[in-house]
């Protein structure tokens, strides 16, 4: 919310009551004038402040007594208490400073936001690819621990990838003595990879 704008209408409505009342105590009664002074004086400090003058006013006396002081403490370092502004520095008009300081808020937060959409969207891809991974393992090995599984060598074509399964399937079926039903889904796993 712009308060200067808020200050300026409040003083402009006070301006028009001091109007008012003035006709008012000059055509009824004269003691209305005192709430035309208290509104008039009211109207004026608030325009005052609205406009930025009030705080250059003030800048500049503290400005005038660090000098005076500066001064007086000849040979003395500048700087410490009361040493007055250290930087240049403009008295607020029209409301500059507060509308920059919206923008640089609104920035900030614009900032923040792509930040954590890049974050958000960075979290997505690694779920992406563990899920990926996830199932890459729950489908079955790779084509090199296939051909280990089987005890092939990775040049071994079609014709020795069946015929080193039926030979793995005799000694790990599970209705074997030696059988075991993990290892038969195993090597059934590894044929399956080298074979799609």
């Amino acid at each position: 919310m712009q308060y200067d704008r808020l200050i300026t209408g409040v003083a402009a409505v006070f301006a028009v009551l001091t109007g008012m009342l003035t006709v008012v105590g000059v055509v009824v009664n004269p003691a209305v004038l005192f709430l035309a002074l208290l509104f008039g004086a009211s109207a004026y400090f608030m325009y005052y402040h609205a406009s930025g003058k009030l705080a250059a006013d003030v800048y500049e006396r503290v400005e005038r007594r660090a000098a005076r002081g500066a001064r007086r403490q000849r040979g003395a370092p500048r700087g410490g208490f009361g040493a007055g502004p250290r930087e240049e520095w403009e008295a607020p008009r029209g409301g500059q400073r507060v509308r920059e300081a919206a923008q640089r808020a609104r920035q900030a937060r614009q900032q923040q936001r792509r930040r954590r959409q890049g974050r958000q969207q960075q979290a997505r891809q690694q779920r992406r690819q563990r899920q990926g991974q996830r199932i890459q393992q729950t489908n079955g090995p790779t084509p090199s621990e296939a051909y280990a599984r089987l005890d092939l060598d990775a040049s071994a074509d079609q014709g020795a990838v069946k015929q080193a399964y039926r030979e793995k399937v005799k000694e790990v079926h599970p209705d074997t003595d030696t059988g075991s039903e993990a290892e038969f889904k195993r090597v059934k796993a590894a044929y399956e990879t080298l074979t799609d």
